[in-house]
């Protein structure tokens, strides 16, 4: 045991039944398995069976995810690593996406947004350890899981030891597995920890063995052979134990993943009953029990899937009482490695995302899409993260059994003990875990002061859990040498300092609470708190009422200051690290909006952060000497407190902002569907000749393949062009269509329309049968079938293939004709897999006209074929078809502002099958980087945040936009504005334009 326990024997019992239960299954009580499968290669990283260690001190990883390839704007990094770090975080997970770096095969490519550097050198500034997981499988909603579109001509199952698919890995792995080992903590950069493929979970019957020691080894293998040597974690998408140490090809870190809400956004405030997990610290302690205990991925948000019901609806599911009631129950398990997933979602620019979702990947994180913080489960996680930065003992606490009787007074409240070498942790929550009950209560604590007492003990007074809350109480906590006896109000920080102590704590709004601290002295400075003192300790209870409660302790000097507030108003309080990983210099503050940094010269603190109002600025928590403040740079006039407050007002002005109109903006105009008018050439497109596929999940229904990928075309907008002689009796053309999910599809013969598949969320293929015209027998005639290709599927289930799942035309039949009759070609963006624009990557461009001749570039208006617009792109195009829309505008938006943009459209959504709403598909380009697809019989995304550096903001912007009618009839776009979504006084600092590839004829065009 690792201590003492005072309490009842039945609880002591249960105590140490989890502490056998670490050594029971398999081994003798004697018998550990040993932490690596072959000596350590490193003694930076190291752990036991209650945390990791980084140089030798055992800390919490308290990480979020991040993916950098959904923010291709490197000058931003930083911004996001410091709203991370101002949480009280130290560590950030990150996914590295294989087909946005080998679009060709052999040819790996990490350079511009795609160069991984710059990520590892913010994180390195801010103070940030990294967990890299490159895959090479990792799925996170992107196109393929991360597989490159040419994966779909392996024939060997994906995922397994087949020799084809391990040998398509090698350069990837090879290349992003160096830049890994180079910015390893052993080489002085960043990184930890390193994940080998992805929730390697699930398989289908037919993949034996599963989990499979000789797949795994072998990435295993292909990590260490360019030099990973910090240890290897999994995460195992639910707690199955796969590849935990003791058996065939393990990690050196056992981690799973949990979603227990699930993704239910269109029923937000409904948490179903038994979603809370409860068993596993016993699974942990079955499967891995001397390795930390490590959750990869915790949900900390949700996808949206095509015609849902958007990210708002989604942080209402996983919002502050989520974070409140399932986050405290993962540390009653003893959790010290954990993952957030995600912290700061981005943006599926460019074609990235895979089908089942849109553009924005927002995932209602803490950090919105557009880096914005203003969401209240930001200001709860750094409640709860802070905490454990000051809480070190919960790190080797012994975890109890949880109890509906042993602790409390209620039979409706559970309540799991954890106890350290002296402190002692209580995590409370209701029973029934999604009771919308008030229920009163007391607990019973141990305590070295008092014995085991009850409390509250002031007046009979008793505590309250609301419905969806959780808490943490503590006894015997040391505060910089001061015994904390006990406390019900939940610990922010504390921190000790040349001259005092500062403790603050807080409760939910309305509730009464209470501490004991093993002090005397008491001046109650602000506020009303009830007090009495009871052996050698002072008790003082309290109601978080809104106003703030000031207590010192101490007769002379090295006074403990305890600050009592709300919650609402702790979320105000910030605590901030001087030195990146060592938090012994930390300041406390009070400072509104968000606060990044914080050194002290001299006599001076100097903070760096955000404001969106005049913000009042209380420094409660600095060594003695800082007397003068100032705030990005700016002198801040001060004044100091008595109690050695330091205090003043920073003033924020509102900037004048001048967005143009798009509407009034001057437009040029080019047909980009000439494929469909009578002499196009298409003498260089790729004929479609291939008799096999070389996609092994599905066999071909048509005499020659017309599947997208095994001619290179795996992004975007696809064309295919079948040419037939009439016999003059054709009536009808059936094709049948893949996309994924809420795709589109429009067939033409010649320039007539025939009609459209119009897609809907979850369809990702669909058929059609068009009435034809009346044909002339002997004359030649061709029929262009356009589909959006939404990305490609995922590969979350071995042995199932889906991301082999074509795009294309996976059958048609001409009537009167057999299939041979028709003679296909086919594009894609130009090139294929021989992609042009190198800067922006092999996804961003389709193959639409005006992408493949580069009109979507800066640049482009000086190029030939543009008309002048009749109006502006909202009125749109006369018929069915495909338009592009360009115009520049000008931005002058004062520096020093976060001033976070978005191209909005009216809502017109309709997603009912069979609206006679018009369907049209829109896409966005933005200097030449596509950063939206609005599909308006589908939605929900309406709102396109576009980050500066991909805008310039002070300069000359290129805006295009395509538009494809898929009805009869005109189609007008509803309503699209530039926007401004906040604005922010701060921190971010230069935000240079991203280079990209601008406009130049290009060769070889069609």
């Amino acid at each position: 045991m690792k201590t003492s326990l005072k309490l009842g024997g039945a609880i002591a019992l249960s105590l140490f039944a989890v502490e056998s239960a670490a050594r029971a299954v398999g081994f003798a009580p004697n018998q550990w398995i040993t932490p690596y499968k072959r000596e350590a290669l490193q003694d930076i990283v190291t752990w036991d069976a209650d945390s990791i260690f980084v140089h030798g001190q055992r800390i919490f990883l308290y990480s979020g995810e991040v993916h950098p390839y959904r923010l291709p704007v490197p000058d931003l990094y930083l911004d996001i690593f410091q709203k991370i770090k101002a949480l009280g975080y130290n560590g950030v997970s990150f996914y590295v996406d294989w087909a946005l770096l080998e679009g060709k095969p052999g040819v790996y490519r990490e350079e511009g947004v795609f160069d991984l550097q710059p990520f590892f050198d913010a994180a390195s500034e801010a103070g940030i350890y990294l967990i890299a997981r490159p895959g090479p499988y990792i799925n996170a909603e992107v196109s393929g899981g991360g597989f490159p579109g040419w994966i779909q001509r392996i024939n060997g199952t994906l995922r397994t030891r087949s020799p084809d698919f391990l040998k398509a890995t090698n350069n990837y792995m090879k290349n992003v597995g160096a830049k890994i080992a180079a910015a390893q903590i052993t080489n002085g950069g960043p990184i930890i920890l390193v994940q080998p493929e992805n929730e390697y979970t699930q398989a289908t019957s037919a993949i034996t063995p599963f989990p499979d020691p000789v797949y795994m080894d072998y990435v295993i293998d292909q990590l260490r052979d360019v030099g990973i040597v910090v240890p290897l974690i999994s995460n195992d998408a639910s707690a199955k134990g796969n590849n935990a140490p003791g058996q065939p090809a393990a990690v050196d870190i056992y981690g799973h993943d949990g979603y227990p809400l699930g993704f239910d956004c269109s029923n937000p405030n409904i948490w179903p009953d038994g979603n809370l997990p409860t068993n596993w610290r016993q699974l942990h302690e079955q499967q891995s029990p001397n390795t930390p205990y490590s959750i990869v991925e915790f949900q900390a948000g949700s996808f949206d899937p095509w015609g849902g019901p958007g990210f708002d609806q989604c942080s209402v599911l996983v919002n502050a009482e989520f974070e409140r009631v399932f986050y405290k129950n993962l540390y009653s398990f003893g959790v010290t490695i954990l993952n957030m997933y995600m912290t700061f979602g981005g943006t599926n620019w460019g074609n990235l995302g895979h089908p089942g979702g849109y553009t924005s990947y927002d995932y209602a994180a803490v950090i919105r899409e557009d880096r914005r913080v203003d969401r209240e489960k930001y200001s709860e996680q750094k409640l709860q993260a802070n905490f454990f930065k000051v809480s070190p003992e919960y790190l080797t606490a012994t975890r109890g059994n949880a109890s509906t009787t042993a602790w409390t007074t209620s039979t409706a409240l559970t309540v799991t003990p954890a106890f350290g070498d002296n402190t002692k942790f209580y995590f409370v929550r209701h029973a029934r875990y999604n009771s919308l009950d008030s229920t009163s209560y007391k607990i019973n604590i141990a305590t070295s002061a008092f014995g085991n007492i009850t409390i509250p003990q002031v007046n009979g007074t008793s505590l309250m859990l609301n419905g969806r809350d959780s808490k943490i109480h503590v006894s015997d906590y040391d505060v910089g040498g001061a015994t904390l006896v006990y406390s019900t109000a939940e610990i922010l920080t504390w921190h000790k300092y040349d001259d005092k102590t500062v403790l603050i704590v807080y409760g939910g709004p309305g509730e009464t609470h209470e501490l004991a601290l093993a002090m005397g002295g008491l001046q109650i400075l602000e506020g009303s708190v009830q007090s009495i003192t009871t052996g050698n300790a002072t008790v003082l209870n309290f109601k978080a009422d809104g106003e703030r409660k000031v207590a010192r302790f101490g007769l002379k000097s090295n006074f403990v200051y305890v600050y009592m507030v709300d919650r609402n108003e702790a979320y105000n309080y910030w605590i901030i690290d001087q030195a990146p990983h060592d938090a012994s210099g930390a300041v406390i503050l009070k400072a509104g909006y968000l606060t990044r940094t914080a050194n002290i010269t001299g006599d001076t603190l100097a903070i760096t952060g955000d404001l969106n109002a005049t913000t009042p600025i209380e420094v409660l928590g600095a060594p003695s000497s800082v007397s003068k403040l100032t705030f990005n740079g700016e002198e801040v006039k001060a004044d100091v407190s008595t109690e050695g407050v330091v205090s003043g007002t920073v003033d924020y002005l509102k900037p004048e902002l001048n967005i143009p109109a798009l509407n009034d903006l001057e437009w040029k105009y080019i047909d980009t569907l000439p494929e469909i008018q009578s002499g196009y050439d298409d003498s260089q497109w790729v004929k479609a000749d291939l008799k096999t596929t070389h996609n092994s999940l599905r066999p071909l229904n048509t005499p020659m393949s017309l599947y997208s990928s095994d001619y290179g075309f795996h992004t975007g907008t696809l064309l295919f062009r079948g040419t037939f002689t009439a016999t003059g009796n054709e009536s009808s053309f059936y094709v049948f269509t893949q996309g994924g999910s809420a795709f589109g599809s429009t067939v033409w013969i010649g320039d007539q329309f025939l009609g459209s598949w119009r897609g809907y969320d979850a369809a990702t293929n669909g058929n059609g049968t068009y009435t034809l015209p009346n044909l002339i027998a002997g004359r030649q005639y061709t029929i262009t079938v356009v589909i959006d290709n939404q990305g490609l599927d995922e590969n979350w289930t071995i042995g199932t293939e889906t991301a082999k799942n074509p795009r294309g035309i996976l059958d048609y039949k001409l009537s009167g004709h057999a299939q041979s009759d028709v003679s296909w070609k086919l594009t894609g963006n130009l090139g294929g897999e021989d992609y042009l624009d190198i800067s922006r990557g092999p996804l961003n461009e389709g193959g639409l006209f005006a992408e493949r001749n580069g009109l979507h570039l800066p640049g482009a208006l000086s190029s030939d074929g543009w008309t002048a617009s009749s109006g502006p792109v909202a009125d749109g195009i006369p018929a069915p078809g495909i338009g592009f829309f360009a115009t520049e505008f000008d931005l002058n938006l004062p520096t020093g502002y976060d001033i976070p943009l978005s191209f909005t459209f009216s809502n017109s959504t309709n997603g009912s099958i069979g609206s006679s709403v018009p369907a049209y598909r829109v896409q966005l380009y933005v200097n030449g980087w596509q950063y939206g697809k609005y599909v308006s019989n589908v939605g929900p995304q309406t709102n396109f945040p576009v980050p500066e550096g991909i805008l310039d903001y002070r300069g000359t912007n290129y805006l295009a936009i395509s538009l494809w009618g898929l009805d009869m009839g005109a189609t007008k776009v509803a309503g699209l504005e530039l926007t401004v979504d906040g604005e922010v006084w701060g921190g971010v600092g230069e935000v240079s334009v991203v280079e990209g590839q601008t406009y130049a004829e290009r060769e070889g065009t069609y």
